[in-house]
């Protein structure tokens, strides 16, 4: 029987006590350890480690999402966030998620999850359904297919070749050309490919039945039979535009490596996000919604000058005043106590402000973990002003945004 785990970050997987909300069955266990280890050199999905009372275990990292194994055993890991319970860290992932340049969760309204007690899979599949619905209603692409067939009945071009090799004796037969108006093109057969995968991995009966609906919709289209080569047909232009977002989707539940990319075939499905590039984004969006004119991963400026060698790349250069920026950088990192803050983040900081030369503030963003007594640190050193502030992923920062810019 498939289980559906929750987890948040630094929580783990044990295979010892059935009665803990966290066990999970030795085959699901060895399919995500061969899993971790396969993608090791890539990212720390989870982690391999022993752990006292339950030996060998696998623990959530700075990796959020949902992965399901052959099995059908589905595992979400959600934002760890103090006093947050599971339905409220989904929220706030979600509208994590949003923020994501280029991604499929932007245009999602969070009304539309009459309940955030659904599993994470099935709020995406939610999400790629609403998108569809969309597309639909404003109408799918149809084209002129050319066919060749052999037919009762002459229609279009008679190819002569073929007529004479293949109906010699069936004279009452047409070898022909033709072109006709279908809507059986690479986007769509794509689309059912999806609807197709994902009736087998949704267990919401709304969602399934949608699912069917659906593909009543795209009945005369074929299931995409070699989905690489269809995406290569595709040019998002002008013409399929309104397909562009639910093309993210498709590639998202078909390649499973839109965010994430890993290897290997003990999992189903996987759709994680790394939890550093979702609070970069997350903390920018926050920034623009106040008001703030910010660049993102700004380059051109180097360590060395000459030659030109360790590239500079702050998180955020924010416009102040035509002669004047200040510097943000955001790292995802648990922060308990002061000796917690790293050398090497301090250091970072320091090498873009003498590098910026128009800049004299300095902001070190770090999520507000479990220390609530934590508070914004005020440095000053060679005329550069270094800021360390705590971002509330529930509500931003304790204070006042604009004191930035003071």
């Amino acid at each position: 029987m498939s289980q559906l785990i929750t987890l948040k970050e630094y929580e783990f997987l044990q295979t010892k006590d059935e009665t803990d909300k966290h066990y999970i069955n030795k085959k699901s266990f060895i399919d995500l350890e061969n899993f971790v280890l396969q993608n090791e050199e890539r990212a720390s999905y989870l982690r391999l480690t022993t752990k006292k009372g339950f030996g060998k275990v696998l623990q959530a990292q700075n990796y959020v999402g949902v992965i399901q194994t052959k099995d059908g055993t589905t595992i979400e890991i959600l934002p760890k966030i103090k006093n947050v319970n599971v339905e409220e860290s989904k929220k706030i992932l979600i509208s994590m998620l949003k923020t994501l340049k280029k991604s499929p969760f932007k245009n999602f309204n969070k009304a539309q999850l009459k309940s955030s007690k659904m599993p994470l899979l099935e709020i995406f599949i939610t999400m790629f359904l609403e998108e569809l619905a969309l597309l639909v209603r404003r109408g799918i692409k149809s084209a002129y297919i050319e066919k060749e067939e052999n037919l009762h009945f002459l229609k279009g071009k008679l190819k002569m070749a073929e007529q004479i090799k293949r109906n010699a004796i069936h004279k009452e037969r047409f070898f022909v050309e033709y072109e006709e108006f279908m809507s059986d093109r690479a986007e769509n057969r794509l689309i059912k490919a999806t609807l197709v995968f994902l009736y087998k991995k949704s267990k919401r009966n709304i969602n399934q039945q949608r699912i069917r609906e659906f593909l009543f919709v795209f009945d005369d289209v074929k299931r995409s039979k070699n989905i690489e080569n269809d995406f290569s047909k595709i040019v998002i232009n002008r013409q399929i535009q309104k397909y562009e977002q639910v093309l993210i989707w498709v590639k998202t539940f078909l390649l499973n490596n839109s965010f994430s990319p890993y290897r290997g075939n003990e999992t189903a499905f996987a759709l994680l996000f790394d939890m550093n590039l979702l609070f970069e984004s997350y903390v920018g969006a926050y920034l623009k919604k106040k008001g703030f004119d910010l660049k993102s991963q700004d380059k051109g400026k180097y360590l060395l000058e000459k030659p030109s060698k360790f590239a500079l790349r702050p998180d955020f250069v924010i416009n102040k005043e035509k002669e004047n920026e200040m510097i943000a950088d955001t790292k995802y990192k648990n922060i308990s106590c002061m000796q917690d803050i790293s050398q090497a983040d301090m250091y970072q900081l320091y090498a873009y402000g003498t590098k910026y030369k128009k800049t004299s503030q300095l902001f070190l963003i770090y999520p507000k973990g479990d220390n609530i007594s934590l508070q914004s640190l005020h440095y000053i050193t060679n005329e550069l002003h270094l800021d360390i502030l705590f971002f509330d992923l529930q509500k931003g920062f304790s204070q006042d945004i604009g004191l930035m810019y003071e």
